[in-house]
């Protein structure tokens, strides 16, 4: 069985980025065009949209009819954001699997993308029922096992399955999360075919993107320390307090000219690479891995990818 290695995998979209640096600019261009688009959205947000985020975001749990109503008024701000992910990843899929084409620094918006908003709401929808079924399987075992040994003992257990079902919830994903390449690169919904493909290799892959997620937190720890120290000293210098830096993560959001003042518009550049980056280190892996064991002779599959 062919295999791959994990830490090349977990490294590659740091590869593509240095690699790239055309493709990575448009990237961090598109993502921050959007969130110049986000300022604007957010300024001119209807109140009852508004009020539907503030619902969603809340402690308290709505009611189904106050959900409902809030998840609908929503709704188009949250297709536009998957349809930009699902972008993103495809811009990520296109340089590996179709190299050549490089326009727009593989940016589209077509069918690749729709499939891939199609599979990730699939993948939504079963994340969700499955911590739904982690918690109730769990919730029913430690009823059990209190009436049997007690309530402290049925706590316990309870807690011990909700980890179980957990864990159990995460390898079902592990072992999917080939889907997105494979239906990018068959240009067809492929969700089995990851499940066969990655049979025996849950550790090096969960290794995998464990070490590239690890990597994209550390940057991103370095980049908000370094920006929030010299976004500091600018205040400073400027005349400022250090307590002026909240304008710049808070911001005035009722008129576009206090929103988009200098210090956030900064904030924005720098985010913007940093999304860039992310999506990059975040997308790579499952594209290399699925590449490297789909190109296995002996295997079910006959590869149906150029490799670049």
């Amino acid at each position: 069985m062919k295999r791959f290695s994990p830490s090349d995998a977990a490294l590659e979209g740091f590869r593509i980025t240095r690699e790239n640096p055309r493709a990575f600019a448009w990237w961090a261009g598109a993502s921050f065009l959007v969130s110049v688009l986000g300022v604007f959205v957010t300024v001119l947000m209807p109140a009852n949209v508004r009020n539907a985020m503030n619902t969603l975001a809340g402690e308290e749990t709505p009611d189904i009819g106050t959900l409902l109503d809030a998840l609908i008024a929503v709704s188009p701000l949250f297709v536009f954001g998957l349809a930009f992910q699902c972008m993103m990843a495809a811009a990520i899929y296109r340089e590996i699997f179709r190299h050549e084409d490089s326009r727009f620094g593989y940016l589209r918006l077509g069918a690749d993308e729709l499939r891939l908003m199609a599979l990730t709401l699939f993948f939504v929808l079963m994340a969700i029922l499955m911590l739904a079924g982690a918690t109730l399987g769990a919730a029913i075992v430690g009823s059990l096992v209190s009436a049997v040994g007690g309530t402290s003992l049925g706590v316990s257990i309870g807690a011990m399955a909700e980890l179980f079902f957990l864990g159990l919830a995460i390898f079902v994903l592990v072992r999917l999360s080939l889907a997105p390449a494979a239906t990018f690169a068959e240009r067809r919904l492929r969700v089995g075919e990851s499940w066969t493909l990655t049979r025996g290799s849950f550790w090096p892959l969960f290794g995998a993107y464990l070490l590239a997620f690890a990597c994209i937190v550390v940057i991103g720890l370095l980049a908000m320390v370094l920006f929030s120290a010299v976004a500091g000293v600018m205040v400073i210098l400027a005349g400022g307090q250090l307590t002026d830096l909240s304008a710049i993560f808070h911001p005035d959001e009722t008129s576009f000219r206090t929103y988009l003042n200098p210090g956030m518009i900064a904030y924005m550049i720098v985010g913007s690479l940093f999304n860039t980056l992310y999506y990059a280190v975040i997308a790579a892996p499952g594209a290399v891995v699925y590449r490297g064991l789909h190109d296995n002779p002996d295997g079910p599959f006959k590869a149906h990818v150029a490799t670049s």
